[in-house]
């Protein structure tokens, strides 16, 4: 196993900040960190009233430390490094929903872009060895066409989401290459989780397949089916964020599982795991079709698998049914 590379704490264990802690990457890696020995803080835009429910819902709300911080005021991002002294530094915070950045491109490019150049000024200004994780995303490079994606592939953003990421995927590069900081980016296909808000497509799937199942009189409506996506399993891929702060320089790496399923095929998984057939409760909107909508997404992380020692070994079809399984567990609690 690898062992955490950057000095430890006065209590023996090293510090990481996530920034972003309350969405579904933060919480399995403050999760995957704990397990690890670590002291963990986490940033929120107000960590005085938030519920943190992803963090409850695994366990691990008492065990973190929270701070307030707004990611696109320098100021603010500068206190909280003082005040954490952290040694390493995820980067989550953000805007996280491709078609919300429709609605709110410049939130999405303020939170995301702006909030990465802010973290990586901090870093150089206090000029202490932090090593830096971003979260980067597959949006970034557009339609794949087929082709598997890797860490040569150019990048043709196609969504405010995707430009956004992309900015902060070159400000990493450059504070990387102009200022020797260990900076990283996690370019990571779709992953997925019972975390998933239901504003996500997947999370919607699943969420209509148990209630159809357990009674309820509804039915799906859904866009575009034909679209094909790389789907992993989120708490697979937070190890690998971790990974690449162990290494001896900043690198970035494309996270994938290498296979990529329609949507129809998703949602056919997702119905038949509750003995349904999807068709009978599935409408097709075309309302709720993109134009920018990626034919598909398609990502190779042999790079990773050399050189981390990561590779996925959920594949959609284990996604979904873990997925399913958490939300028919959670909808005997409600």
């Amino acid at each position: 196993m690898l062992t955490a590379f950057a000095p430890g704490n006065e209590e023996g264990g090293v510090r990481a900040l996530i920034c972003g802690i309350s969405g579904q990457d933060g919480a399995y890696l403050a999760r995957l960190l704990l397990d690890k020995g670590y002291e963990v803080w986490g940033t929120s835009r107000d960590a005085q009233i938030g519920g943190f429910a992803n963090l409850v819902w695994l366990g691990v709300r008492d065990h973190v430390r929270l701070e307030s911080m707004a990611g696109n005021d320098f100021r603010s991002v500068l206190n909280v490094l003082r005040r954490t002294d952290p040694q390493e530094i995820y980067n989550m915070a953000g805007q996280s929903s491709v078609g919300l950045s429709f609605e709110q491109p410049v939130e999405t490019l303020e939170s995301i872009a702006a909030g990465t150049l802010n973290l990586l000024e901090a870093i150089r200004f206090l000029d202490k060895p932090i090593r830096f994780y971003n979260a980067g995303s597959s949006e970034c490079f557009g339609d794949t066409g087929g082709c598997a994606a890797n860490e040569e592939a150019p990048f043709r953003p196609r969504s405010p989401y995707a430009v956004a990421k992309s900015t902060a995927h070159w400000l990493v590069a450059n504070y990387r290459d102009a200022y020797g900081l260990h900076a990283s980016t996690g370019v990571l296909f779709n992953h997925e989780s019972p975390l998933r808000p239901e504003r996500f497509v997947t999370k919607k799937i699943v969420a209509a397949a148990v209630r159809i199942a357990r009674g309820e009189r509804s039915r799906l409506t859904l866009g575009n089916v034909h679209i094909k996506r790389d789907w992993g399993w989120a708490p697979e891929y937070v190890d690998a964020m971790w990974r690449m702060l162990q290494q001896p320089n900043g690198s970035d790496f494309v996270i994938a599982t290498g296979e990529s399923h329609t949507l129809e095929e998703f949602a056919e998984t997702a119905f038949a795991q509750v003995g349904l057939d999807w068709r009978e409760h599935t409408d097709l909107s075309e309302a709720l079709k993109r134009p920018t909508d990626l034919a598909e997404g398609l990502g190779d992380a042999s790079r990773a698998e050399e050189v981390l020692g990561w590779s996925a070994t959920y594949r959609m079809p284990d996604v979904v049914k873990a997925m399913v399984e958490a939300e028919w567990t959670s909808s005997e609690r409600r």
